[in-house]
C-alpha cells in the first residue's frame, strides 16, 4: 500500500539545504507519493506508484494556519523540516527568527493532530544542543542536554535559540496532545541542493571561499 506523504520544505532558505534534497530522495526512492510545500515553490513526485496530486501550487507561510491546513490535508506523514537561518545581521530576532521557528512549529503539529496525520518528523539542529556550557565536558551530549537559553539571548545567537525553543515546544505539543513526533538533530550538512539559491549553509562555503573571513 501507498502512503500519501507530503515532503514538506516551508522556509526558502531551508527549501534548498542537501539534508532536506536527500530526505526527498529517500521518499521519492520507496515510492511514496510526494508533495513540496515552501513558500512560493512546490513540485509533486513522478515516481509516486500511486500518483498523489497536490495543488498545482502549494504555498506556506507558517505564520498563517490555513495554509498549513491546505498542505497538510490528505497526508498520513508530515516531515517539517525547515525554519529560517540567517547568516547576516538579524534585526528583529522575533520576527525573522523565533515566531517562524515557535509558533510555525506549533502550528503545523496542530495542523497534524487535527487532521489525523499519523506521525511528524520535525527537523531540529545541534544547535538545539549546544552551546551548553554548563554541560560535563566528559559526558555524552543526549535528550537531556539543551543549548543555554540565556546564553543565546546574552549573545544574540537567535538560530539556536530559535531551534531550541522550537524542538522544546514540540516536544511539550507531542506530551500533551498525544501526537506521534520524532525529531533529529543534524549538525552541518552540505552537498547538492536542488532549487538554484544558495542556502545559508553553502552560503558559508561560498564566503571561506571568497575570502571573507567575517562571516
Amino acid at each position: 500500500m501507498v502512503e500519501r506523504l507530503r515532503y514538506r520544505l516551508e522556509i526558502g532558505d531551508g527549501a534548498g539545504s542537501c539534508f532536506r534534497n536527500q530526505r526527498y530522495r529517500v521518499v521519492e526512492s520507496r515510492h511514496w507519493a510526494v508533495g513540496i510545500s515552501v513558500r512560493g515553490w512546490s513540485v509533486s513526485s513522478s515516481n509516486a506508484a500511486t500518483p498523489f496530486t497536490p495543488p498545482s501550487k502549494i504555498s506556506i507561510d507558517l505564520l498563517h494556519y490555513d495554509s498549513i491546513v491546505a498542505a497538510v490535508t490528505g497526508a498520513n506523514g508530515v516531515f517539517h523540516l525547515a525554519s529560517p537561518n540567517i547568516i547576516d545581521q538579524v534585526h528583529d530576532p522575533e520576527k525573522e527568527l523565533l515566531d517562524p521557528a515557535i509558533k510555525g512549529t506549533n502550528s503545523v503539529l496542530t495542523a497534524a493532530k487535527e487532521l489525523g496525520v499519523r506521525r511528524v518528523a520535525v527537523t531540529s539542529s545541534i544547535s538545539a544542543i549546544t552551546p551548553s556550557r554548563y554541560w560535563p565536558a566528559d559526558v555524552v551530549k543526549d535528550e537531556n542536554c539543551w543549548a543555554d537559553i540565556d546564553y543565546c539571548k546574552t549573545k544574540g545567537l537567535w538560530y539556536p535559540l530559535s531551534k531550541t525553543l522550537a524542538e522544546k515546544a514540540a516536544w511539550e505539543f507531542a506530551k500533551e496532545k498525544g501526537l506521534d513526533v520524532v525529531v533529529v538533530n543534524p549538525g552541518t550538512v552540505l552537498g547538492p541542493i536542488l532549487p538554484p539559491a544558495l542556502n545559508a549553509s553553502m552560503l558559508v562555503i561560498l564566503r571561506l571561499l571568497q575570502g571573507i573571513a567575517q562571516i
